[in-house]
């Protein structure tokens, strides 16, 4: 039987994908810090084995999996969202809260797992498509989902002797709790369970690049080749209105 493990697994995107996996016949570890989310969630899948710790927590990251436990796909999806609301009042705090459960805890994550995974699997790491053009408050999440991308370029090349695939993951809006707390329109908003399939598809094709849903993703994608100047220029107009 394949195996996989998904962080973030007591909700959203993640929730999703354990459910998705699961129904597919995968054994999935499902990760996140809810012990009571992630046991229902083992309840209603067999399949599923809770492992609940904080992701920003390094012992605990370590010590969550048995390490004879062979993986043929990790999807790194857990993270968080804050926006800076006032630049000029920079609040490095809370720039430092998503950078280090963003990026940070995925190397730890990596330190962790990499070597449990097997020749021939698949690693997905969670981006975003906020890292195509910049967007007006989100210095702190747009900056760790850029890390994010760069890392998993990187790792593409460095994992590739290890016969290692890798899959960055750009998704639009996605119906999870973390969106619903956004104040602005999310145009093109789909499910976690459409996110969680089209994620699974892109794994199983050992995509680079799997981003969803398209129609919004290309549109990012096509301002992304614009001159950064004349983005600046839009980006501010729109600010303004």
């Amino acid at each position: 039987m394949n195996t996989v493990l998904i962080t973030g697994a007591s909700s959203g995107i993640g929730e999703s994908l354990a459910k998705y996996y699961a129904e597919q016949g995968f054994c999935v570890y499902a990760c996140g810090r809810n012990q009571e989310k992630l046991t229902a969630l083992s309840q209603q899948h067999s399949q599923i084995t809770p492992l609940a710790f904080d992701l920003n927590d390094k012992a605990a990251i370590f010590g969550a999996l048995d390490k004879n436990v062979k993986l043929d796909h990790i999807i790194l999806n857990a993270g968080t969202c804050e926006y800076i609301d006032n630049a000029k009042q920079f609040d490095g705090d809370l720039f430092a809260r998503v950078i280090n459960t963003n990026l940070i805890s995925v190397g730890y994550c990596l330190e962790a797992w990499l070597p449990q995974l097997n020749s021939g699997g698949q690693l997905g790491l969670m981006s975003s498509s906020a890292v195509y053009v910049p967007l007006t408050r989100a210095e702190a999440y747009g900056a760790s989902k850029a890390g994010v991308s760069y890392l998993a370029k990187t790792l593409s090349i460095d994992l590739a002797s290890n016969n290692i695939g890798v899959s960055c993951i750009h998704p639009g809006f996605v119906e999870t709790p973390l969106t619903d707390k956004n104040d602005f329109p999310m145009p093109s908003r789909i499910t976690s369970v459409q996110a969680a399939q089209a994620i699974y598809l892109g794994m199983k094709q050992k995509r680079y690049d799997i981003h969803f849903p398209r129609r919004f993703t290309l549109v990012l994608k096509t301002f992304a080749l614009l001159p950064f100047f004349i983005w600046r220029k839009l980006a501010i107009r729109m600010i303004k209105e």
